[in-house]
């Protein structure tokens, strides 16, 4: 299969997983997350879900928290999206926006040190 093939599909999965988490779900603590990238396999089996949150909770629980919500999500995305089977999603918090922000922080303390 083309990896265009492989990268539209995950585009897809991102924007309708998005949408369902904000007009299908009632869970306030889904409704905190964004998705910021989808990984696919190869088959198309499996999905990796990243994404962030505002919420204060621990990563790792909220982590664990999003997963359980994931055969959900996984249904609703059955009914909107056209493949022929739906991939399973590990939902992963995203750490680049953090990181990003600290690398931030970091240079902009030193052009203030100069």
């Amino acid at each position: 299969m083309a990896n265009y093939k492989i990268d539209r599909i995950a585009s897809d999965i991102l924007k309708y997983l998005s949408n369902i988490i904000y007009t299908e779900t009632n869970d306030e603590l889904l409704k905190t997350i964004t998705i910021t990238d989808v990984d696919l396999s190869k088959d198309l089996s499996y999905a990796k879900v990243y994404f962030t949150s505002i919420s204060d909770m621990e990563h790792k629980v909220l982590e664990k928290e999003v997963n359980e919500a994931s055969p959900f999500l996984r249904g609703c995305l059955a009914k909107v999206i056209e493949i022929r089977n739906i991939p399973e999603l590990k939902f992963i918090y995203d750490e680049s926006i953090a990181y990003g922000n600290n690398i931030e922080k970091i240079i902009t303390n030193l052009h203030k040190n100069d």
